[in-house]
């Protein structure tokens, strides 16, 4: 895991500024990502518990935009250059560097914790231990969004990713490696890409029972 990780960590570094001005108004133009994120943070302040993860937040922006929507809202990424850049853009809130398969969070914390399209380079074999991690942190009836580029097929498809390989997933397998991991997925949307990769786009929303 540590390898695949630093070669993660590197290759984020070296993108920095690109990557936060392709993506800081990425939502704007994404309906679809962007109800199952206000629905995410509906449910999570319905909890009472509105701490709340963006793993993997890159630049910051979506950390921001659940702040924005009501939540006690941190960011936690692999990349100090990405960190770094999160906090000189949003210095009212909370950046750490972090893997997620460790987070600096304490046991049944959290309301809720969101992956944007940050698990999609994790290798399909390292990714359930990724994923309990997520479990251990979230409090039971907490919420879990993961967005992730999905496919048709019966497995995880590898690919070169423009910043460093990456998978798409079935949208099923994925929601079998959540309730492996002890959450239950009760909604999914899956619609046409939005990139000229032709993936579908999938997101999946499950509750810590």
């Amino acid at each position: 895991m540590v390898e695949h990780q630093d070669e993660t960590r590197t290759a984020y570094d070296g993108v920095v500024d690109l990557y936060a001005s392709l993506f800081a108004d990425r939502l704007e133009t994404r309906p679809f990502a962007r109800a199952m994120v206000a629905t995410f943070a509906e449910l999570v302040r319905g909890t009472g518990n509105l701490r709340t993860a963006d793993v993997g937040c890159g630049p910051g922006h979506l950390t921001a935009l659940l702040h924005g929507m009501g939540l006690d809202a941190f960011g936690l990424d692999l990349s100090p250059a990405m960190v770094d850049h999160a906090r000189r853009a949003h210095p009212a809130l909370r950046f750490d560097e972090a893997r997620m398969e460790a987070m600096p969070v304490e046991d049944g914390a959290l309301g809720g914790v969101m992956a944007h399209y940050s698990m999609i380079h994790t290798p399909p074999g390292e990714l359930p231990a990724v994923l309990a991690e997520q479990v251990r942190v979230l409090a039971p009836g907490g919420l879990f969004l993961v967005s992730f580029f999905g496919t048709e097929g019966p497995q995880p498809v590898r690919f070169d990713h423009k910043v460093t390989p990456a998978y798409s997933w079935p949208a099923d397998r994925f929601a079998e490696l959540l309730s492996a991991a002890g959450l239950t997925p009760f909604a999914r949307l899956l619609h046409d890409p939005a990139s000229e990769r032709g993936f579908l786009d999938a997101h999946l929303l499950a509750r810590r029972p």
